[in-house]
C-alpha cells in the first residue's frame, strides 16, 4: 500500500465529510498544491477498498483454516499482504509460519502475491473475460 493512496484515500473521506456540510462547495483533493483527477481519486479509493477487503477476509480465513486467536489470524493476513514479515502472537518475531496447515500457506501465498504484484495485477487474472480474448 502506497503512502499516496492512503492519503488520497484520507483526503477523499474529509472532503465528503465537508461537502456534507456544503454541499454546493467545489473542494478538490490536493496532493503537493496539484488537485487530482477524479479517476485517480475512484482507483485509489478502490484499491484501498480491495486491500482492506483482502486483510478482512485473509484474517477470517486464517481463523477458520487454524482455530487461532483474532490477533495472530489477522496479523498474518496483514503481514502477507503488506509483505512485512513477522505478525503478532503465534506467526510473531519469535515464532514462523511453519505450524500453519497447507490451506492456509496456499491463501497466505495467495495475500503474499496480491500485495507484492499489485493486488489490480492478480484479480485481473481471476477475471474469465482475461482469459478469452
Amino acid at each position: 500500500m502506497k503512502v499516496v493512496r492512503v492519503q488520497v484515500a484520507f483526503k477523499t473521506g474529509v472532503r465528503s465529510i465537508f461537502q456534507a456540510i456544503l454541499p454546493n462547495a467545489v473542494l478538490p483533493v490536493r496532493i503537493d498544491s496539484r488537485a487530482v483527477s477524479d479517476v485517480y481519486i475512484l482507483g485509489a479509493t478502490a484499491y484501498f477498498i480491495i486491500y482492506i477487503f483482502l486483510f478482512v477476509l485473509g484474517g477470517a480465513l486464517m481463523t477458520l483454516f487454524e482455530s487461532v486467536d483474532l490477533v495472530t489470524a489477522f496479523s498474518a493476513s496483514i503481514a502477507a499482504v503488506s509483505n512485512i514479515g513477522p505478525g503478532l502472537g503465534k506467526v510473531g518475531a519469535m515464532e514462523n509460519y511453519s505450524w500453519i496447515s497447507t490451506p492456509g500457506k496456499w491463501m497466505l501465498s495467495f495475500l503474499m502475491l496480491a500485495g507484492r504484484l499489485e493486488l489490480y495485477s492478480i484479480l485481473v487474472l481471476l477475471l474469465p473475460a482475461t482469459w478469452r480474448k
